[in-house]
């Protein structure tokens, strides 16, 4: 038998889970790194991990989210560079942040991980104190509060309304912000990473498992290199998301605007009449009202058909299979001496691998 073949045989016969390696790892954080059009500053991310945690123990995942860049390379190297230190995901497309994010949770190994952007805006350093809230107070989560966010105008407006959205659909407290920048216990990770949608926003399933998050004020600082790679497009689906995904409000919400319309129309039914009998019986009743009123009618059922549309076709694509992720290959280092790529098992619902 084969080498090949016994990297396919071996994994089904005798596999242990990523949480039971935690339980029993040496790791104590785990760094989940998203990458897209990071590779002039994800090597920096990296060296500044090592220099902030250096003589601790723990893991450093780099996940490439199909960067059209030169990301794929310069992650390899950084495996060949610290062997021993990092894992590297190769995913076969762009997922997006939070499905690339999930990816990373699915492979850590540390008792706490910390979750933070490539382009060198969330300080490594910052990840001590972090850390060290969540271990005194007992937290499942510790967000990253920005002093002063450096981000674009543009980017800070979508947050603002991001926060706001979480407030009313996750039933956030109004204190607390969602940040990429964060830190999780081993028991949040292993809840999080039960989910098996194809749409997954990992702050909603943080905030349907737990309440007892804290947070404290960080440091933002400029981007090392390179411009944001949020645009309008990516912030709507992260809104989508997080609307639809994680609440039925917006149904209730189409109820209630059906109530208010029909009540809206029969009150000025009403007013129409009282006008034509008592006021103004001269008045004739004309088309544009008609079309008005129908206009009005027919965008009110469009939205709502939509709404429960992208319901179903949600709940399709999950039926139906549609991955989380998928790792085209995973890299550990020239000493562990080995690899896989998408044809040497099977992935579980959603992409999800257990080594």
């Amino acid at each position: 038998m084969s080498a090949r073949t016994h990297s396919c045989v071996l994994p089904l016969v005798a596999r242990t889970t990523v949480r039971e390696r935690a339980l029993s790892s040496p790791v104590e954080i785990s760094f989940v790194i998203p990458v897209y059009n990071g590779s002039a500053t994800v090597h920096t991310v990296v060296d500044r991990i090592r220099r902030a945690f250096a003589g601790r123990a723990i893991e450093i995942i780099l996940v490439n989210d199909g960067s059209p860049d030169d990301s794929e390379r310069v992650c390899a190297a950084l495996v060949d560079r610290y062997p021993g230190l990092i894992t590297f995901l190769h995913l076969s497309r762009n997922f997006g942040e939070h499905s690339a994010v999930l990816a990373g949770l699915s492979h850590a190994h540390g008792r706490a991980v910390a979750v933070l952007d490539d382009d060198g805006q969330n300080p490594p350093e910052e990840v001590v104190r972090m850390h060290k809230v969540l271990q005194e107070g007992n937290y499942d989560v510790v967000y990253g509060r920005y002093a002063e966010k450096k981000h674009h105008w543009f980017r800070n407006l979508g947050s603002r309304f991001n926060d706001r959205l979480a407030t009313l659909m996750l039933k956030k407290p109004k204190d607390i912000y969602l940040s990429s920048f964060k830190v999780l216990n081993r028991f949040i990770v292993d809840e999080v990473t039960r989910y098996r949608g194809p749409h997954p926003y990992i702050d909603g399933l943080i905030f349907r498992t737990t309440r007892n998050i804290g947070q404290i004020v960080v440091e933002h600082q400029e981007r090392i290199a390179g411009q944001s790679n949020y645009t309008l497009k990516r912030l709507v689906r992260l809104w989508l998301n997080m609307f639809l995904g994680f609440s039925i409000a917006p149904l209730r919400l189409a109820i209630v605007m059906g109530l208010v319309t029909s009540l809206f129309s029969l009150g000025m039914l009403g007013l129409i009449l009282i006008d034509k009998i008592w006021i103004n019986p001269g008045v004739p009743v004309g088309i544009p009202t008609v079309l008005t009123s129908i206009a009005l009618f027919a965008g009110v059922q469009l939205m709502v058909l939509g709404m429960v549309g992208e319901y179903i076709g949600r709940i399709f694509l999950e039926q139906n299979g549609m991955p989380q992720f998928v790792v085209r290959y995973m890299k550990r280092g020239p000493e562990s001496g080995w690899m896989y790529d998408s044809s040497d098992s099977i992935p579980a619902f959603g992409g999800q691998r257990d080594e």
